[in-house]
């Protein structure tokens, strides 16, 4: 799809990345999850490799077709990826993987920013011990979600109020303040 991607991301190319999910058979007990990254209007713009290595998640890809700059980027709690949903673009996927309930930020399924370069592509390799990919692959999946907007992580200041109250509201709390979603990958639940 992209070409001269595997030389760029060379944590890719650990795993097979024409599989979608299977065992890595230099890390004998790791498993890994290509997962495939879908527009709004349903054409592909890229992947992402889920690959579990011992305690560790590392996640790396590329996607094309976006707009130059920061990103929200993050897991989301079921895997549905419908850009046609009533409620709007990959609304499907419900809210942020967050099991325990904590605010954004510290929500497991909280991922780096995604940098897009002026040529609207991004490219990400990064490992987290924040979820396990048995944990993404439960009973109805999880998602990969790039967000069209910044994500600033919650972090706002007690300096700053709104509506008179100091520090983030609850919007930002719950999402960043990321705003629409643009791309989505379903993370298929494990079969049993």
């Amino acid at each position: 799809m992209l070409a001269g991607a595997s030389a760029v991301i060379v944590v890719a190319s650990v795993v097979a990345t024409n599989a979608t999910a299977g065992t890595d058979r230099k890390h004998p007990g790791s498993s890994a999850v290509r997962v495939e990254l879908i527009g709004v209007d349903g054409a592909a713009v890229g992947w992402m490799m889920l690959h579990q290595i011992r305690d560790k998640v590392v996640v790396s890809g590329l996607a094309q077709g976006l707009t130059p700059g920061f990103h929200g980027f993050h897991i989301h709690a079921v895997g549905v990826c419908d850009p046609a949903a009533p409620t709007g673009p990959f609304m499907s996927a419900g809210s942020h993987y967050n099991p325990t309930l904590l605010n954004h930020g510290d929500h497991p399924g909280d991922m780096p920013p995604l940098l897009v370069t002026a040529d609207g592509r991004a490219y990400t390799s990064f490992a987290t011990d924040r979820f396990s990919l048995d944990s993404l692959r439960d009973v109805d999946g999880s998602a990969v979600m790039v967000h069209a907007g910044r994500d600033n992580l919650a972090n706002i200041p007690s300096r700053y109020t709104v509506g008179g109250v100091a520090g983030p509201d609850g919007t930002t709390l719950g999402t960043g303040d990321a705003g629409g979603r643009v791309a989505c990958g379903v993370i298929d639940p494990l079969v049993h």
